[in-house]
């Protein structure tokens, strides 16, 4: 029951979120859905050998293989998925997945590889930036949850707004009881109130 009250909850603050100027929903499903045949090596035709869990390359080519794209940020860069993350630990998987991608080390491949190499580096560089920045983290966060507030678009969103954000979002899959449930929508109503009057005061 009280799973149910918090999904509807975040679909209502989404709906809020999207009906504001700058504002629009994703598809929760757009970066999830994976594709109904298993990917094969490109090089050795392989079954079974996308960059996925923490193998880049073909098991049985060694062949460096095209980036998974439902693969996440934080599932990437092997973060949980929160606004509350360990950079150290980040800046540590960073170094890791470089080691192992980075174009420097394929100079002497074939072109599919130096290409591919190419892809995984700036994918890397990518979500490194993302997620270590509270802010951007936070944006990215959101998308992951369908929603996407872009920044610079009407009014930029500081860091206390969003870490506000994402701790209600922890609340609600944690909230066991009504009354729980009841205390969330009013920081939910409070928190939207507080900023309409700033929207509209710009």
């Amino acid at each position: 029951m009280w799973s149910w009250r918090a999904g509807a909850l975040l679909r209502g603050w989404g709906r809020r979120l999207a009906g504001a100027p700058g504002r629009r929903l994703l598809s929760c499903n757009a970066a999830s859905q994976a594709g109904s045949s298993a990917p094969r090596c490109w090089k050795c035709g392989s079954p079974g050998a996308p960059a996925r869990g923490h193998g880049l390359f073909c098991p049985q080519c060694r062949a460096l293989q095209p980036p998974d794209p439902t693969r996440d940020y934080f599932s990437l860069m092997d973060c949980n998925h929160s606004f509350r993350i360990d950079t150290i630990k980040l800046q540590n998987r960073y170094q890791q997945l470089q080691r192992l991608v980075h174009p420097d080390f394929f100079s002497q491949r074939s072109q599919i590889e130096k290409e591919l190499s190419e892809k995984h580096s700036t994918l890397v560089n990518d979500a490194y930036k993302t997620l270590l920045a509270p802010l951007s983290r936070g944006l990215y966060l959101l998308r992951l949850h369908g929603i996407e507030i872009p920044e610079g678009t009407h009014y930029e969103m500081d860091d206390q707004f969003l870490m506000e954000i994402m701790e209600i979002n922890e609340k609600l899959a944690e909230a066991q009881n009504e009354a729980a449930i009841e205390e969330i929508e009013s920081t939910v109503r409070g928190l939207f109130f507080c900023q309409s009057v700033l929207f509209l005061s710009q």
